[in-house]
């Protein structure tokens, strides 16, 4: 077929030659950029906004997006089909052409609309579900989990431009760039797109370790019903491995040998091993406690006298939030090495008692029926393990009782048994109980009776 009569010259312009096939060629382009940007705004895009229901500040946002890359899209086929894209600088390798600007103004504009629907598939609508779900009291692990919504979607921000800029700089041959950094026994040879790359990995480690907590692994702890305390150490360890994964990579890309970096390691640790002895103390307690779990998230444990729940385990510290909304800073190596009282390590209940005392002569049935009606009424009370009374001595004014009792508020228990105390008073009232006050007879002998000459 003879296709000589597509290259007949239809006009020219400042000596450049306007050819027939290229006139052909735009008007091609430009209808098919035309229709795709019809279908995506009145039959994609609409549909899709009408799903996800967003506000019209977001929806004018993803409209500009998208019009900006149809826009590109349409300059740059134009330069390329009439041969217009014009070199502004040649260096070698390097070569800036009009074209290439716009590409990576496109790229950037692709980076934007990458972003956006990423963030919105894969963090809010996700994080959406979980706000609608029972409104009850979360644990503070669900809490974090509902604070990570931000460091994902900035993570996923991360990630992307950093992309776009690593495409920007090979399309634009600037990898090349390259600069030396001298280390005594080693040149490491940096460019930009390897600092980069080395960066991306990082973000991309962090990505990945929120996914696999957040997407997987949550179904999995609903699903098995596993206690708080071992989702933050799964979560907690999965983290640091792959962190450090996520580096060693990262140092690998930059060149820099591992042999290196455990040499000045191992350097600086006997340089400072000595004088940092309580903080590498706490930092392998915390280890310890990650993987023994003797004390966990979520557990109420006594400190030397210091009530509070574990609110989160660190490498070196923990936080430990008392019954006054306190938050104590604990040094890992006390809950190993110190007495630790972990009320809620193997059940989330326990058991406690009231001491009351009553004047003799009372009816000790009615007493402990009394008794057990208080604690069967009080909310914060379990019905099983039962209450029991115990008589406990006959003191010196009084019949001493204990009401123990079983409960699972272990961080509001001094006000447990403070209401209990009340309720005891007003029913003992009502029953005419005396609880006495503590009495002390005194008796004098006669000094006659000593005998007189």
């Amino acid at each position: 077929m003879n296709t000589d009569f597509l290259k007949t010259i239809l006009f020219s312009i400042n000596d450049h030659d306007v050819l027939l096939w290229q006139v052909l060629g735009f008007g091609v382009a430009f209808i098919v950029l035309a229709m795709a940007f019809w279908l995506t705004n009145q039959r994609i895009l609409p549909y899709f906004l009408k799903k996800e229901k967003l506000e019209p500040k977001e929806k004018k946002r993803l409209g500009r997006i998208i019009s900006l890359i149809f826009l590109l899209l349409f300059i740059i086929s134009t330069l390329l089909i009439f041969k217009i894209d014009v070199r502004l600088f040649v260096d070698e390798p390097y070569t800036f052409k009009v074209s290439k600007i716009f590409i990576a103004l496109l790229i950037i504009q692709f980076a934007r609309l990458s972003d956006w629907v990423v963030s919105k598939l894969m963090v809010q609508n996700y994080y959406a579900r979980d706000k609608h779900q029972e409104k009850t009291e979360r644990s503070s692990i669900e809490k974090d989990s509902m604070k990570s919504e931000g460091k994902a979607t900035r993570t996923i921000q991360y990630v992307v431009y950093i992309l776009s800029a690593i495409f920007i700089i090979r399309f634009f041959h600037l990898e090349n760039t390259n600069f030396d950094l001298p280390t005594p026994d080693q040149n490491i040879n940096l460019s930009a797109s390897n600092i980069l790359t080395a960066i991306l990995i990082i973000f991309l480690a962090r990505l990945f370790a929120w996914g696999l907590i957040q997407l997987i692994l949550y179904r999995y702890y609903k699903r098995g019903n596993v206690n708080i305390g071992s989702q933050y150490a799964i979560n907690q360890l999965l983290k640091y491995i792959i962190y450090i994964l996520g580096f060693l990579l990262a140092f690998d890309q930059l060149g820099i040998q591992m042999t290196l970096v455990w040499g000045g390691a191992a350097a600086l640790l006997v340089g400072v091993g000595l004088g940092l002895q309580q903080t590498f103390n706490d930092l392998i307690s915390g280890i310890i406690l990650l993987f023994e779990r003797t004390v966990e998230v979520e557990d109420v444990v006594d400190i030397d006298g210091l009530v509070g729940k574990v609110k989160k385990i660190g490498l070196r510290t923990s936080l430990v939030e008392t019954i006054d909304n306190i938050t104590v800073i604990v040094p890992n190596s006390k809950l190993i090495v110190d007495n630790v009282i972990n009320w809620s390590h193997f059940d989330t209940k326990a058991r406690f008692n009231v001491t009351v005392g009553v004047a003799y002569g009372s009816d000790t049935a009615l007493i402990k029926k009394l008794l057990i009606r208080v604690a069967n009424e009080n909310v914060y009370v379990i019905n099983y393990p039962k209450p029991i009374i115990r008589f406990v001595d006959f003191g010196d004014s009084a019949l001493v009782f204990e009401l123990h009792f079983w409960t699972r508020n272990l961080i509001i228990i001094e006000d447990i048994k403070s209401d209990l105390r009340f309720e005891i008073d007003r029913v003992f009232r009502e029953e005419n109980v005396t609880i006495p006050f503590p009495q002390r007879v005194v008796w004098q002998g006669n000094d006659s009776e000593g005998g007189a000459d």
